[in-house]
């Protein structure tokens, strides 16, 4: 449809989660806390990586941009759910919506990426130790780096462009809590054929591969691990890979959930439910599930804590001295 004869939208409003004033701010609380525990983990797991140079390996080097990931798109996402549960005015202009969806598409996608080389690093480590320092070099993995973060917005400009060009008419009104494409379709003029083959395109594309990739690695590294004769042997190397299989089970099923179910099936409160989950709580639990179970990790934060105790009680002490001198 030309756009010239249709009324062009400046702004949407999210409905939001809820419209139970009651409710609202209860879920406000725990959104609150949800998202403090997000960012409080990712911001620790990138520093702590960034302070410790034992932690300075390729695992921990792609650990600390998947928490950059998280941290990225869940802060697009969340502060400006949790301003929508207690404001009155939910709009979003135009451009703040595209830009919302850039972002977070970006930092979503890369993630998804970032889960199949972090499997790759893992397949190296188990299956070729004694390469691996060669295979996994510095600039190997900024390289790697490099073409996730790449294909992530490239992705997010090809769905921008196309969706934010289409001609809006109609109600502003967005059942939901942030910009999300098929959604944006439904308030479209326009024929968006083209836009749901290009997401369906993209999104296989990039959802295949991803988990190609996983699964790829994970039947070379079981295969390494059976070649182990010792028992600890195993157990360690197997040790090593359960939090990414952990972390890479959660995001694939809850994305699959989301984008891969027949039209009929969609629910608008399931949809909420499920656009929570890997908007809020898949980036708080990430941190968690790779350090709670990891050795060191747990080493390099109680070096950190040592390291704040001590300074601590370096600068009270060096104080109390020069305030005993000069007074």
């Amino acid at each position: 449809m030309d756009k010239g004869n249709c009324s062009s939208l400046t702004e949407f409003y999210f409905l939001g989660i809820t419209n139970n004033p009651g409710l609202k701010m209860a879920l406000f609380t725990m959104f609150l806390l949800a998202y403090f525990i997000n960012l409080l983990a990712n911001l620790g797991m990138i520093i702590l990586i960034g302070m410790d140079p034992q932690l300075h390996t390729p695992m921990y080097y792609f650990l600390s941009h998947l928490s950059f990931c998280d941290l990225c798109y869940s802060t697009t996402i969340g502060p400006r759910m949790l301003v929508d549960l207690i404001a009155k005015n939910t709009s979003i202009p135009f451009s703040g919506c595209a830009l919302q969806f850039f972002i977070f598409c970006a930092f979503a996608d890369s993630d998804c990426l970032l889960l199949a080389v972090m499997a790759f690093d893992r397949y190296q480590a188990i299956s070729h130790p004694l390469l691996y320092t060669v295979t996994m070099s510095s600039r190997a993995c900024s390289l790697l780096m490099a073409g996730v973060y790449t294909m992530g917005m490239t992705d997010a400009l090809v769905h921008t462009t196309l969706t934010f060009h289409l001609c809006f008419c109609g109600s502003n009104e967005i059942n939901h809590f942030f910009c999300e494409l098929p959604l944006l379709f439904l308030h479209s003029c326009s024929d968006t054929q083209i836009n749901e083959l290009v997401i369906f395109t993209i999104s296989v594309f990039l959802e295949l591969g991803s988990i190609s990739g996983v699964l790829v690695s994970y039947c070379y590294i079981i295969l390494s691990v059976l070649k182990i004769h010792s028992t600890g042997g195993r157990l360690k190397a197997f040790s090593t890979c359960a939090s990414h299989l952990t972390a890479v089970t959660i995001f694939q099923e809850t994305v699959f959930f989301m984008y891969f179910r027949p039209s009929s099936a969609y629910s608008p409160d399931q949809d909420k439910i499920t656009s929570l989950f890997y908007t809020l709580v898949i980036p708080m639990l990430n941190p968690l599930i790779y350090s709670l179970r990891n050795k060191d990790m747990k080493e390099a934060l109680k070096k950190l804590k040592y390291k704040i105790v001590f300074k601590y009680l370096y600068y009270t002490c060096a104080y109390t001295l020069i305030h005993t001198v000069v007074f």
